[in-house]
């Protein structure tokens, strides 16, 4: 047994109990934090495979930045309360565990039959992930592609991200103070005036 095999099996076993224990758990923060927990062991299953730029995508992008922004957003709302937890929609857990399956089917089939089943779907040719791969690389096209043509929907988002969080803290701080503000009985109020 080598050494890569010993610590895919360890991150399969945190991935995996984390996704059971994140299904079951009751509050809403410890499933955010399961669900980093799963985040963090996919990244080194990239580490594995030699995608280190998927892998620090996986770490910097999910694990960092949006499951702190789920955190932030659990925490700013009190999801943890028990009323939030009725469901507004009853057809909703059917049609999600419809399509769960529908998602997981077609997964098992992909795994079976292989790349050349992916590859036919795209109609590439069996050559086409080699091609994709060869130097210089995903990371060198794609941060060509991204820092170039898109440059500007990219700088463009992190702008609206930023005056989103930014909105957020100014909405939440004003809730919050007036929240805090002492209520006075009529009775008090006669007293003042």
């Amino acid at each position: 047994m080598t050494i890569g095999t010993l610590v895919f099996g360890v991150a399969f076993i945190v991935a995996l109990g984390s996704a059971i224990a994140m299904l079951f758990a009751r509050n809403a923060v410890h499933v955010a934090l399961f669900l980093v927990a799963v985040q963090v062991a996919l990244a080194l299953t990239f580490l594995l495979q030699g995608a280190f730029f998927v892998a620090a995508v996986q770490i910097i992008i999910y694990a960092g930045a949006i499951m702190v922004l789920f955190l932030f957003v659990v925490m700013l709302l009190g999801v943890d309360r028990s009323e939030a937890l009725v469901e507004p929609l009853p057809f909703q857990r059917p049609l999600a565990l419809g399509l769960g399956a529908l998602l997981a089917a077609g997964i098992l089939y992909l795994a079976a039959a292989g790349i050349d089943a992916a590859s036919t779907i795209t109609g590439d040719g069996s050559g086409a992930l080699l091609a994709l791969n060869r130097d210089p690389g995903n990371v060198l096209a794609l941060a060509r592609v991204l820092f170039s043509r898109y440059l500007l929907p990219f700088e463009a988002t992190s702008a609206l991200l930023v005056a989103a969080i930014v909105g957020v803290m100014v909405l939440a701080r004003r809730v919050g103070s007036i929240s805090a503000v002492p209520r006075i009985s009529p009775a008090e109020e006669r007293e003042v005036a």
